[in-house]
Formats: structure tokens, C-alpha cells, sequence
């Protein structure tokens, strides 16, 4: 149970994030009446500088929700849960993380022997755990190099992977990877965020009654695996219960933001 403190920190964030929010929905709205769709695609110049603020919004958005979350990750944060095909899941955002990819000169592959699986998921908590281990990959993975999602099922549990051929992570950040928030003094300095994604990927994992964990070696690459039940909803337990995180914006394009060169938000990618 959460105690008094940090209830009041999970206050505190919860109120920052909801004017923040306000805030960027307002500079987002004015800023689309000043440069238009059709102003951008005629001028490559002001296209340029647009996506550079385009990118800038999508990122406090993201941080934006990242705080939403961390306040909830002091209290009782509940996903509800609903049959789902999570190979569909997994194969959309792979392709559409893929296509951005390129723009790094990375490479994307989704391997998954089945052609589709039914579990008990939230879809939503899902594609945002998917997409802040793609972006965690794309951010500390070179050029050229590359990045494989992996979808098993072995037993009676679910096993996703994400790894690349990045720079790896030093043994002595590994034991406290995902809560890193708790431990300033290991948190990635900027532009690399508050250390918030991978806690969040954790509590997601743990709403499904699974866990992640990773393993690295530096020079080499990262792995990280999350384990999920193998199992699904009985009907009568179905919750049909739709938020979108992202308010309408291109999900892939927000969780990625912090990994993504500024072209990919010139308008001829941001259909």
C-alpha cells in the first residue's frame, strides 16, 4: 500500500502533467492555425523548422504521459484486460516503427512463427510497453545496426523480446534498470529523459501478472524479455474500456520521439 508521502508525490505529478497537458493542447491548436498543412508541403524550408517543433511537442507530450504514469506507479494503477491477438499487436507496431527506423539507417524485423495468438491484454499498456523498449533500442543502437522483436510462446507463457546491437549497459545500472526513478544519481542525463519508461514497462508487466528483466554486456547489445500468462478472459470478464494515451496524435511517432532524427516529422511522414 502506498504511504502518505507518496501519495502526496503521486498528487503532485498528477496535477503538473494535467496542466501541462492543457498547456501544450493550446500551443498545439495555435501553432496549426499559423502554419497550415499546405504551407509546410509548399515550403521545404519552414517544413524543416516545423517538424523540429513538431518533434519538441511530441516529446513533452510523451514526457508529459510518462508523468501521468509515474504518479500512478505510487498508487494502485490497475489495466483492464481483454482477449486480444497480440501477434497483430506486435506485427502493426513493428512495421510502423520500422518505416521511421530507416530514417536511422536501422533495421526492424518482427519474428513470430504464428500467424496470430489470442491472450488477455490491455492493448493499450501493451503497445506502450512495446514501444518504450523500441525507443530505449533505436536511441542507444548506431547506424547500421539492428533491432529484432521476438514472439514466442513456449509452455504457458508469453515471451516477447526486444534486442539490439547497440552500446549495451554497464552490469552496475542492470540491478536497478527498471526503477531507476528511486536512484537520481543513475538516471540518464539529458536528452535521454527521467529514467520513467522502463519503471513503466515494469508495472505493465507486472498488471499482467508477468515480469521483464534484461541482459546486456557492454559493446554488444541489450536483450530485454518480458514473460506474460498464456492465457485468456472468460467473456462474462471482458472490459471494453477505450483510452487513447496519446489524445489523437500518431502513437509510434510520440513514443519514439526521443530516438527520432527531426525529419521524421516533416509532413509528408506525419499522415
Amino acid at each position: 500500500m502506498p504511504n502518505r508521502d507518496d501519495e502526496l508525490i503521486g498528487s503532485v505529478l498528477s496535477n503538473a502533467a494535467s496542466q501541462l497537458r492543457g498547456s501544450l493542447g493550446n500551443i498545439y491548436s495555435a501553432f496549426n492555425r499559423i502554419v497550415t498543412r499546405e504551407m509546410r508541403e509548399g515550403n521545404p524550408e519552414l517544413d524543416k523548422n516545423a517538424a523540429l517543433l513538431y518533434q519538441s511537442y511530441y516529446r513533452m507530450l510523451r514526457l508529459v504521459n510518462n508523468l501521468t504514469n509515474a504518479a500512478e506507479l505510487y498508487g494502485q494503477w490497475e489495466l483492464p484486460m481483454r482477449n486480444g491477438d497480440i501477434v497483430e499487436l506486435c506485427r502493426r507496431i513493428c512495421r510502423e516503427a520500422a518505416g521511421l527506423a530507416v530514417l536511422q539507417e536501422q533495421e526492424l524485423v518482427f519474428l513470430c512463427e504464428e500467424e496470430e495468438h489470442i491472450v488477455a491484454m490491455n492493448a493499450g499498456g501493451m503497445e506502450r510497453l512495446l514501444l518504450n523498449l523500441l525507443s530505449n533500442a533505436m536511441k542507444f543502437t548506431g547506424r547500421g545496426g539492428r533491432i529484432t522483436v521476438g514472439l514466442r510462446f513456449v509452455e504457458d507463457q508469453v515471451e516477447l523480446s526486444v534486442s539490439d546491437t547497440g552500446c549495451g549497459i554497464s552490469q552496475e545500472l542492470l540491478p536497478t534498470l527498471f526503477d531507476r526513478y528511486r536512484h537520481v544519481e543513475r538516471m540518464d542525463p539529458a536528452p535521454h529523459g527521467l529514467g520513467l519508461g522502463l519503471p513503466i514497462c515494469h508495472h505493465i508487466a507486472a498488471c499482467h501478472k508477468g515480469e521483464i528483466f534484461a541482459a546486456s554486456t557492454e559493446g554488444s547489445g541489450t536483450s530485454v524479455t518480458v514473460l506474460l500468462p498464456d492465457e485468456q478472459q472468460p467473456t462474462a470478464q471482458i472490459h471494453d474500456i477505450r483510452f487513447d494515451y496519446a489524445g489523437g496524435f500518431n502513437h509510434t511517432l510520440m513514443e519514439l520521439s526521443d530516438a527520432l532524427p527531426s525529419k521524421a516529422f516533416l509532413s509528408r511522414w506525419m499522415d
